[in-house]
């Protein structure tokens, strides 16, 4: 066998929930891994490697036809719940997928998950293909017909549905055209119209998938099958009659019965191979129909469980390095540098692998929320306790996130004593937009409470034809051209002068609490007549005390809030010198 080789190309299959991942993989191994699933939903990371001589038998004459001069073995297909093999397969510097499938189903388009996914396969600089599937769910829609050649009703409704695929994603700045309309593959995202249920345009999209491999990753998939051998933990399982074992996708070197190997934990482990078994071809290392395979020896890229003694703390995400001690610093270090430890203000994250930390501290730092500390493992006392002390100086900072980690009991009851607010989820952006709504409801109640305790800035004209009262008390018809207003609100005019206090707002006959920008009510104003302090179509504002200026948040105030402010504030000053 010769020392220098071309790998297969590991391909990560991404996409939101339910648009087919598992599905497309099942149409390529022919198994029906997706209805053995809980839910239909994939629960545990996979890998399939399909041989080349499986790719020849889906493509047929496209092979001929394209005259691809083939070096590759086949391909590795990673296949993940949510994000987390992608995350996992990382090595210092980047991911170790080659290619990616974004999996987006024709008919719902761009999924908050699949963006989330495209946050990730950029913050990776990971190269992908779409794989545009259910397009027999068209309706009218004719199996192994040409697009072109489809009833005009369904061709237009096909086409709607790409371009707004495409539109979608010129929103996150990439370009993309239809795989047969590319000109230049390293500027467009190929898109590529599949049924992963009738197997239709798998064969081009297989086609792609070996074409971009031979023309743009030929030097990254030539590799000494010599060196000792680099991997990536995506998953670690008890397996009955082996103890501990590790899932890992070895993508560079070879790795032997009797090797020691470095393995990423809380604290590095060394240890030594017991047994290296392998899925069969096609098989799948989370779901296998047959048994694995014992190998004396296996190379990259390849994924294999790993037996071996004291694997307990083997962590998803980490290195598995061939090698000794002399190693133990640099695997100590890659999961250091994922790590955070700050001492500014931020949330605490708290995340169950490497990769998923990384990736979530990332999507943090794209959504402006500052991180205090990330952390592999569970939520503990010490989170809480750090989580608090943020509190006392921001408390829309002084909470947790968990993404997938979970919380120890003490934990829960610790945060529940002190107010620690804890948000888990296993999904990234729902984890981030159960966050973003709990700022938007404590923000809202929190100028509820300030609105009864302090006036705001508010902005109102009396309406044309709208006096119902005069004076004790005077009933007017306002709109509010900007803040809000609410009873107990004294009015000034833009002279400075106090002219009235606001006793009630009434909206469509129902009393209420405050009127906002835009808004059409009825106001009863104590201490003013109508044509001697106040005439319709005048524009008066709140009166804010100096105090109240004082204890008003203005980081808090809307750029419209804060004009009125200024105006406000303009307006006293100006009455004080005049009155100087």
């Amino acid at each position: 066998m010769p020392e220098i080789q071309t790998r297969e190309p590991i391909i990560s299959v991404l996409g939101h929930v339910d648009h087919g991942k598992t599905t497309l993989l099942d149409w390529i191994r022919g198994s029906v891994i997706a209805s053995r699933e809980a839910g239909g939903i994939t629960q545990h990371i996979g890998a399939t490697d399909v041989p080349f001589y499986v790719i020849q038998k889906i493509c047929g004459k496209l092979l001929e036809r394209l005259n691809l001069r083939i070096h590759i073995r086949g391909l590795l297909f990673i296949d993940t719940p949510g994000h987390e093999a992608f995350t996992n397969l990382r090595r210092r510097g980047g991911s170790i997928a080659d290619i990616a499938i974004l999996v987006v189903d024709i008919n719902e388009g761009l999924m908050p998950q699949t963006i989330e996914a495209i946050q990730i396969l950029r913050h990776y600089k990971t190269p992908f293909v779409v794989a545009a599937n259910k397009i027999d769910a068209i309706h009218g829609w004719r199996s192994r017909i040409e697009i072109e050649d489809q009833m005009d009703h369904v061709k237009e409704k096909f086409y709607k549905k790409f371009y707004s695929v495409v539109g979608q994603l010129s929103e996150h700045n990439f370009d993309s055209a239809l795989f047969s309309d590319i000109k230049d593959f390293t500027k467009e995202v190929v898109i590529v119209p599949i049924s992963a249920k009738t197997g239709e345009g798998i064969p081009e999209l297989l086609m792609i998938l070996l074409g971009l491999a031979q023309q743009y990753l030929s030097k990254q998939l030539t590799i000494s099958i010599k060196t000792p051998a680099k991997g990536t933990i995506l998953d670690v399982r008890e397996e009955k009659g082996l103890g501990t074992t590790i899932d890992v996708i070895i993508y560079e070197g070879i790795i032997k019965r009797g090797d020691t190997i470095v393995v990423g934990a809380r604290e590095p482990i060394v240890t030594k191979v017991k047994a290296l078994l392998r899925p069969r071809p096609l098989d799948e290392m989370r779901d296998p129909r047959e048994k694995f395979k014992n190998a004396e020896q296996v190379y990259a890229a390849s994924g294999v469980k790993i037996a071996a003694p004291n694997l307990e703390g083997a962590m998803a995400g980490a290195p598995v390095y061939v090698g000794g001690s002399e190693l133990i610093e640099q695997v100590r270090k890659e999961i250091e540098n994922v790590e955070i430890h700050t001492d500014s203000l931020g949330v605490i994250v708290k995340a169950d692998t490497i990769g998923s930390l990384e990736a979530i501290t990332k999507i943090l730092a794209d959504n402006k929320i500052p991180v205090r500390n990330g952390t592999i493992g569970k939520v503990s006392n010490t989170d809480v306790i750090e989580a608090s002390s943020v509190a006392l100086e921001n408390k829309y900072l002084g909470v947790i996130l968990a993404f997938n980690s979970g919380v120890l009991r003490d934990a829960a009851t610790l945060a529940r004593d002190k107010g620690v607010i804890i948000f888990e989820s296993n999904v990234i952006y729902k984890l981030i937009e159960d966050y973003n709504n709990w700022i938007t409801k404590e923000k809202e109640r929190e100028k509820e409470r300030i609105l009864g305790l302090v006036v705001m800035p508010a902005k109102i004209r009396l309406l044309k034809g709208c006096i119902f009262r005069q004076s004790k008390p005077a009933i007017v018809g306002v709109e509010v051209l900007g803040g809000s207003i609410a009873p107990g609100y004294r009015l000034m005019r833009d002279d400075g002068k106090v002219v009235g206090k606001v006793r009630e707002i009434q909206k469509a006959n129902e009393q209420v609490k405050s009127a906002k920008r835009g808004e059409q009510v009825a106001v009863s104003i104590d201490d003013v007549t109508i044509g001697r302090n106040l005439n319709e179509e005048d524009t008066v504002y709140s009166f804010v005390s100096d105090e109240d200026m004082e204890r008003i948040n203005k980081e808090e105030l809307s750029s419209e809030e804060l004009e009125i402010l200024k105006e406000i504030s303009e307006i006293k000053k100006k009455r004080i010198s005049v009155q100087e």
